[in-house]
């Protein structure tokens, strides 16, 4: 799709910090906001009509807004943060990197339900990355003590079938997942109330003073070219079956090696109808989330693959697991992805590994 996908913007345009300064989120490109409605609409991923858009530069920014939006102005302890184990790898760091006073991160939302107490946000990662799973909140409900966030950054049809559209209160979706185009660093959120949107229009405002309107207008012409091509049926293989087929592909070579060295297990995701392709299918995560079939609890799965076939993966102690488990990008180009899975080929225990 490179030519069709290709814009040129002159050296005059998009020199304005501002890009409408009737609206809430006044950086925000009007073009970007209607090809971010389009986009879900086309999908059915999640409801738009009558919602506030927020864009950020990624969504981690976004994440740290929604934090800053769900806390400000502050009570005398700082809110807890919380997602289900395994969570997201970098919600702790993140959570915690500006050292606020207006929130800390307190762990697995699993135990918070049993033994937390106070006022709390969860963090609901679906599909979960690491292990592909599609997530529910956990902590029981606790009238206004809980407050929630919904990142939604692989709730794409390559990944996962589209069961429902999402509506939930905050949603944050990313360019890098939905399209491959981490290197614009664009995300947005999909935000039920005024207030809380206007706040995180605020921090980000604040800490960046918007977000680049060059990379608003790309990804806006990106969008907007799978859209057309729904909409008209002219291309040969639209995106999201192409991506999805080169998922499927992936995950099936994936398992015959997995299958074949009986070193590690890979998840099993049960099939469900989508509603964007209006059939049964499996879920193919980005990631390939591995445990070492040996019961001892003291092996690193992540050693295991540097230091035996150097492959990187990321331990699963900072998923709030054991090191049993080990994630694995499953996004690499093709090239990459074939090593990957010769090199995987070549374990067949795990002290062969080492």
């Amino acid at each position: 799709m490179e030519d069709k996908c290709t814009m040129v913007i002159s050296g005059s345009q998009l020199m304005s910090y501002i890009s409408d300064f009737t609206t809430l989120c006044w950086f925000m490109e009007p073009e970007f906001q209607e090809a971010v409605r389009r986009l879900h609409r086309v999908v059915g991923n999640a409801v738009v009509d009558d919602r506030y858009i927020v864009v950020g530069t990624g969504s981690t920014q976004l994440y740290q807004a929604a934090l800053y939006s769900l806390t400000s102005p502050g009570g005398p302890e700082p809110v807890s943060v919380v997602s289900a184990a395994p969570y997201y790898s970098a919600y702790p760091e993140e959570t915690d990197y500006l050292r606020s006073r207006l929130y800390k991160w307190a762990g697995d939302a699993y135990e918070f339900d049993k033994n937390g107490t106070g006022p709390y946000i969860e963090v609901v990662n679906s599909p979960n990355n690491p292990d592909g799973t599609l997530r529910e909140a956990v902590v029981k409900n606790r009238g206004d003590e809980g407050k929630l966030i919904h990142d939604l950054a692989y709730y794409w049809p390559q990944y996962t079938p589209i069961i429902r559209p999402a509506d939930h209160d905050i949603m944050t979706f990313t360019f890098s997942k939905s399209t491959g185009h981490a290197g614009s660093r664009i995300g947005w959120a999909v935000v039920k109330d005024k207030e809380v949107a206007r706040k995180m229009s605020k921090f980000i405002e604040m800490s960046t003073l918007g977000v680049s309107k060059d990379s608003q207008q790309r990804a806006a012409k990106i969008m907007g070219v799978i859209c057309d091509d729904y909409k008209n049926f002219k291309s040969d293989e639209l995106f999201f079956e192409h991506t999805r087929r080169v998922m499927a592909d992936r995950w099936e070579r994936l398992r015959q090696v997995v299958d074949r060295n009986q070193v590690f297990s890979l998840p099993k995701y049960p099939k469900q109808y989508c509603l964007f392709s209006g059939e049964l299918i499996e879920p193919y995560p980005g990631f390939a989330w591995l445990e070492a079939k040996e019961e001892e609890e003291e092996i690193d799965s992540q050693k295991v693959l540097r230091g035996g076939i150097k492959v990187q993966g990321r331990t699963g102690s900072r998923f709030g697991v054991a090191q049993k488990y080990v994630r694995v990008s499953l996004l690499s180009n093709e090239e990459v992805f074939n090593q990957f899975l010769e090199r995987l080929s070549t374990i067949n225990s795990i002290s062969n590994g080492h």
